[in-house]
């Protein structure tokens, strides 16, 4: 299964944004998400790439929804995977296994 991540745009520096994810900044690519970004606008991050823009009437009941899926155990599969995709992205921002 794929999924994607929700953050918040802290920064925007052309093709590539500062993101914040529960507190965890990355560097998020902005190639492929379907409307401009600025900051303050909340994104869908799937491997290191925004690939949509979260409207602003769905941010909170996205964020609460990854907020229960990220509290589940350990061996809840959907948790399992959003801690993967957060850490995958983690390991390509400082030269982990996918850099």
């Amino acid at each position: 299964m794929c999924l994607g991540v929700p953050g918040r745009v802290v920064e925007v520096h052309g093709l590539v944004a500062i993101v914040d994810y529960w507190g965890t900044r990355r560097e998020t690519r902005l190639d492929v998400i379907d409307q401009p970004v600025q900051p303050g606008d909340y994104i869908l991050n799937h491997v290191g790439f925004a690939i949509r823009k979260i409207p602003a009437s769905d941010i909170q009941e996205t964020l609460a929804l990854y907020e229960q899926l990220l509290s589940e155990t350990a061996t809840d599969m959907m948790a399992a995977d959003v801690r993967g995709e957060m850490e995958g992205t983690a390991d390509r921002d400082h030269g982990g296994p996918d850099a």
